[in-house]
Order: C-alpha cells, then sequence, then structure tokens
C-alpha cells in the first residue's frame, strides 16, 4: 500500500519524496492506526491525510476551523481531477443537502467540514451513510482547552466516532505542548495512538530580538540587508497601511493586507506578491494561513503576537526552501507592558458577555429558542458601534462566545455566486415559454455551464453572463432572483463578508450556562502565554531557538549556532577575530570601489553604522590605513 502512496506523491503532488516524517505518518494512517502528527509550519501536513485518503478505498473527512484554507484545498484537488467538496457556515440548507448527497453517492473522495456541523442532524444522518477512510482533524490544538485557539465544537469529534468505529483518526496540528498533546489523544478518544515530533528547531532559520524605539528605522535596515520577498506583522489596521506607504516612499514595494479588506483587494495584493511583484506584503495576522510561499527571506513583527505558538508560526512561513532566512522581532520595554495588559483584557466581566449576547439577539431579531446554525453577514467593529460597546471589549466577548460553544466567527472570505436547477429540463422549458424575459438568462447559463446544473451547484460570474447578453449586470441578478422565486432554481449570490452562526438555539442572556470555572483556567492560561512571549523577546541568555524547543517540550542541548544570541556568544568568545574580519572587509570594499562615504561604505557591507563599526573605521584611519578626503568620503591611503 505504501507503494501505491509513493506513487500518488510523484504523479498527483508532483513531489520527488517525503518530507521528514510524513512517510512514517502516511504509514500509521494507512496501517489503521489513530495518529498524532505535529508537524511545524511548512511542514507538509495536508499531505498526510490527502495522500492515504487517495489510497484507501471511500472517502476522508477532514475538519477544519478555516474556511479559506478549506476552500483553497478543495479548489487545489479540483483542478488535479480529484472531487472534493466543503461545509461551512454561510452555505444554504440545500446547497449542503446536494453537497452531502454527493459524497455518498458521488464517488468523492475528501469532504471538509467545520466542526459545527457536526452536531447537525442533517450531517449526521448522512455521514452515517458515507463509506469513510479516515477522519483528519487539522488544527488539532483546538480541541484541547489548554491549546490557544480553544473551539467547544471540536469537541463534537469524538462523538461522530461511534458511526464508523472502525475508522481511524489523524490529528494534525503546528504548536501545541505536551499538554495539549495529551488532551487531544483524550479527547479525541484515540486509542493505542502512534505519535510523530518533528523538531521545532529550524536550522535555517535565524531567529533576533531588537529593542528599540524607531521601528521603521530599523525594519529598513533589515530590509536594506536582507534581499527578497518579506512580510511585516503589525497588530492594526491602520498600521499596515502606514508602513506600507512609508515603505512604498522610500522605494520599496509594499502593500497593506488585513480583513477589512474586499475580497478583491486581498486576492490582488496577495497574487502580486505572490508573483514577486510586490516585495514585502505588511498584514495584520489575516495573512499567512494557507500561503504557500517558499522564498520568504524574512519575516519582521514590529508588534509582539499574543504568545509563542502565534509567533512561532508566523516567524516560521520564512525559509520554507530551506534556504537561509530570518525572523526578526521589533521590540521596546512599553510593548512587553502591553501584552500583559491586553492578556487581562482578553476574558472580560461576565455581565458584559451577557450583553453583548443579548445585543446579538437584538442585531438580528432572533427569538429565543430559535435560529440554530443560522448564519448572518457579520462585522463587529460595525456591531460594536451600533450598540456602543467599546470595539475591542466586544471583540474578545464575541471570542468567549465563540470558545463556550454559543456562536461562530469565521473570518472574511470570498464565495463566489453559485447556481443549482432545482426542477427538470421539461418543467425549465415551461418556465421559459411563460416568462420570455427569463429564456435568454436561462440559455445562456446552459450554453455557459452546461448541464451540471442540474446535478449540482455551479459557480458563476454574474458580469460574464451579463456581457454575453449585452445587458447590465444588475439585470441578470434580477433575472436569477426571479428565477429563484419561482422555485425553479437556487441562486446562492456571492458574498464577501465575515459570518457570525448561532451554534445554538438562542438562550434567554442572563440564563446562558456560561463554564465560570473554564474561563478562570483559560484566562490564566492566556495571562502565563503573555509572560513566556514577553520573556522570549526580553531574555538575552538562552539560544532563540532552544527557548522555543523547551516551550513545547523539546529536550536538546544544541544551539542553533544562528539566532542573535548565539552570534552575540561568539562575537564575545572571538572579539578580535569579528574586527579581524571587519576590518579586512572594509579596506577591500574601499579598494574595490576607490572611495566612499560613511553611508555607502556599510550599505555596501551591509552592516549598521553602530558605534562599535564606527570605531573600527576611526582605528583603521588613525593608524593610516585609510584617508578621510576633504568631501567626507574615505579611500585607501597611498604611502609614497
Amino acid at each position: 500500500m505504501l507503494n501505491r502512496a509513493t506513487e500518488i506523491l510523484h504523479q498527483v503532488f508532483g513531489h520527488a519524496d517525503f518530507r521528514p516524517v510524513q512517510k512514517e505518518i502516511i504509514e500509521s494512517v494507512l496501517a489503521g492506526q489513530d495518529t498524532l502528527a505535529l508537524l511545524p509550519t511548512g511542514g507538509g501536513k495536508s499531505l498526510c491525510y490527502q495522500i492515504p485518503g487517495l489510497t484507501l478505498d471511500g472517502i476522508c473527512l477532514v475538519i477544519s476551523p478555516l474556511i479559506a484554507l478549506m476552500k483553497d484545498q478543495v479548489d487545489a484537488l479540483k483542478s488535479q481531477g480529484i472531487k472534493a467538496a466543503a461545509i461551512y457556515s454561510g452555505m444554504s440548507y440545500r446547497e449542503i443537502d446536494r453537497t452531502l448527497d454527493n459524497c455518498i453517492f458521488g464517488d468523492y473522495k475528501f469532504l471538509y467540514v467545520s466542526p459545527e456541523r457536526l452536531k447537525a442532524e442533517l450531517f449526521i444522518e448522512r455521514f452515517r451513510q458515507m463509506k469513510v477512510n479516515l477522519i483528519a482533524v487539522d488544527e488539532a490544538h483546538c480541541i484541547s482547552q489548554w491549546g490557544y485557539d480553544f473551539r467547544p465544537p471540536y469537541l463534537e469529534i469524538a462523538l461522530i466516532r461511534i458511526f464508523h468505529p472502525k475508522v481511524s483518526v489523524l490529528a494534525l496540528t503546528a504548536s501545541a505542548t505536551p499538554q495539549v498533546c495529551a488532551d487531544i489523544m483524550e479527547k479525541l478518544e484515540m486509542k493505542k495512538a502512534a505519535e510523530f515530533h518533528q523538531s521545532f528547531a529550524r536550522k535555517n532559520l535565524s531567529y533576533s530580538v531588537r529593542l528599540v524605539e524607531n521601528k521603521l528605522e530599523k525594519g529598513l535596515e533589515i530590509l536594506s540587508r536582507i534581499d527578497g520577498t518579506a512580510i511585516w506583522y503589525v497588530r492594526s489596521r491602520q498600521g499596515t497601511h502606514q508602513i506600507a506607504k512609508a515603505l512604498g516612499q522610500l522605494g520599496i514595494s509594499a502593500s497593506a493586507y488585513h480583513a477589512g479588506l474586499s475580497m478583491q483587494d486581498r486576492a490582488k495584493r496577495q497574487e502580486a506578491w505572490m508573483k514577486n511583484e510586490v516585495r514585502v506584503m505588511v498584514s495584520t495576522n489575516a495573512f499567512g494561513m494557507g500561503i504557500d510561499k517558499p522564498d520568504v527571506r524574512v519575516v519582521i513583527h514590529s508588534d509582539l503576537p499574543e504568545n509563542v505558538e502565534n509567533y512561532y508560526q508566523e516567524a516560521g512561513r520564512a525559509g520554507r526552501d530551506t534556504a537561509k532566512a530570518y525572523g526578526v522581532l521589533l521590540a521596546n520595554k512599553q510593548d512587553f507592558e502591553t501584552i500583559l495588559a491586553r492578556a487581562e483584557l482578553v476574558y472580560p466581566p461576565i455581565d458584559f458577555v451577557r450583553r453583548v449576547y443579548q445585543c446579538l439577539a437584538n442585531y438580528y431579531r432572533i427569538a429565543v429558542g430559535s435560529n440554530m446554525l443560522s448564519s448572518f453577514d457579520f462585522e463587529w467593529s460595525e456591531f460594536a458601534n451600533t450598540y456602543q460597546l467599546g470595539v475591542l471589549e466586544t471583540f474578545y466577548a464575541l471570542k468567549l462566545l465563540e470558545e463556550e460553544g454559543f456562536i461562530g466567527l469565521s473570518e472574511s472570505y470570498y464565495s463566489p455566486s453559485k447556481i443549482h436547477f432545482t426542477v427538470d429540463p421539461s418543467r425549465l422549458y415551461e418556465i421559459q415559454i411563460a416568462y420570455v424575459k427569463l429564456d435568454p438568462v436561462v440559455k445562456i447559463m446552459m450554453r455557459t455551464y452546461g448541464g451540471n446544473v442540474f446535478s449540482e451547484y455551479i459557480k458563476i460570474q454574474e458580469s460574464k453572463l451579463a456581457k454575453s447578453l449585452n445587458v447590465s449586470e444588475s439585470e441578470v441578478i434580477k433575472s436569477l432572483k426571479q428565477l429563484e422565486q419561482l422555485e425553479v432554481m437556487v441562486y446562492d449570490q456571492r458574498k464577501d463578508k465575515p459570518q457570525i452562526t448561532f451554534l445554538t438555539p438562542r438562550y434567554d442572556a442572563g440564563k446562558m450556562p456560561l463554564n465560570f470555572k473554564r474561563i478562570e483556567l483559560r484566562r490564566a492560561l492566556t495571562l502565563d502565554k503573555a509572560q513566556s512571549m514577553a520573556k522570549y523577546g526580553q531574555q538575552t541568555n538562552l539560544c532563540r531557538t532552544q527557548f522555543i524547543q523547551e516551550y513545547f517540550g523539546e529536550k536538546t542541548d544544541q544551539q542553533c549556532g544562528v539566532c542573535d544570541i548565539c552570534l552575540a556568544l561568539r562575537k564575545a568568545i572571538q572579539p578580535e577575530a569579528a574586527e579581524t574580519k571587519l576590518r579586512n572587509k572594509i579596506l577591500e570594499t574601499i579598494s574595490e570601489a576607490g572611495e566612499l562615504t560613511e553611508r555607502q561604505l556599510f550599505e555596501s557591507i551591509r552592516l549598521p553604522m553602530a558605534e562599535k563599526n564606527l570605531r573600527v573605521l576611526r582605528i583603521l584611519q588613525e593608524q593610516g590605513y585609510i584617508t578621510r578626503l576633504a568631501s567626507g568620503s574615505y579611500t585607501l591611503t597611498i604611502h609614497e
């Protein structure tokens, strides 16, 4: 069976060899064993279930909280001729119904679902009928109350195992402590699970922390010294625009990216960056998940992430091609105080949480006991301003409601318009005869998208149809809506906004069954993680990679040799050798150029004009090796 898996690796995915640990994980899964795989960012997690899913007979269920990632993976599989589908918040009942039918009768190989869907009766009824070959749980740390992104709907996963008791579970995560790993295996009811851990050390990735006041200036210096593509992470949407604009004015191509941009803008900016038309993506943490760009040379953070897990994942987007890369954290004393203060706010007072829930019910006019699994467009800042709740406080209250399992929040994503004819061709023909104005629209859809519109949901472009008919897009939309009103077609118009889903029937806000003990534990855990992040930035004794390895429970005595602390230690041991090397480099550079100013010199050798470096320059001048000209430039001294 492994031979077949290797053929799929070569023929379907175009890879010559498995990455470290991938082969062992796939062997375990193919042997029918419950498996926990801890693979750092860029370690190739998706292939660990995609290859077994294609090797084994039946369909692989993939559970993931990331809608954008699900959609990207489904599209990628379809582009290779593999039948795959996804179910997530925001889809209509009819579309979900049709998708599940296809997974039973349509020879589909992969079904991606968001965790909140697992307890829906419609899903359970169809899931029982599927021939399932594997249950893969992505972002598995979300199942653990000790994880940094706990999501209660993940607890439903263990309940669905009873419908396919012989089917194994593969749990995947990029960053989990030993406590989280143990919790994952317990909550998923994994029996005699095989564990595979790839080391958290990245030999090609150099971590460093720079304590500075002017972060823009230091960031510019880093970008001038390190060639190639970069990501610059900040916390605020406004910050992305400010830094991108400043970089552009200084001749460095940069683009801002955050969840507040339209999907069209985000897709356009991401594509330009992927094609190297833009060098630096300045972004909030909305950017990066699922982005597989191997040649990112540096990831800069000018704001501290909430925890080491997030920092490790974000910095780890550098150097996936195994070439030398850098993760640089820019910080100052105020930042370390801010991260601890923010951690205190993450779990707001319970009375405020109840108030936010009541406002949500008022906002969507939801009666007590109704609207389970109903989804709505949702912009949390707009909602907060409507009820004068305070934007940041509201955000944290919503996240707590999500953790407690009352609501689901999905990031802003683009869902194209889709159509599906729900009647047979003869009934559709009757409508064309009775409604002459709709006839051209029906005909152009049939010509453009074919007969599959009767059997499945088909993505459409209203603008393309309008161009073919030589009418306005609004006229096409009006006709499509009329066809839906006539109950011959489902028309699911495109979405480009975040979604909120009510995962339970609406409660009376005063009687919500909140888990006070768990909330207190999570509050303490959040503060503990923030303190670890602050410690990472402030400590100056332990190798950065070793710090990360030890944080995740990986014991090692080996230093990376390339982080700022290792380099400083080496220079402290061999100061004369480092100074000699710099002396020779200065003399060589001036010799080649003829004459250079201080700034030109240090830009050429890609070192900052720090006092220790300027001191070497002064010593060379005092010793007569170089001469400073009247113009201020330096040249080699000519001895008579």
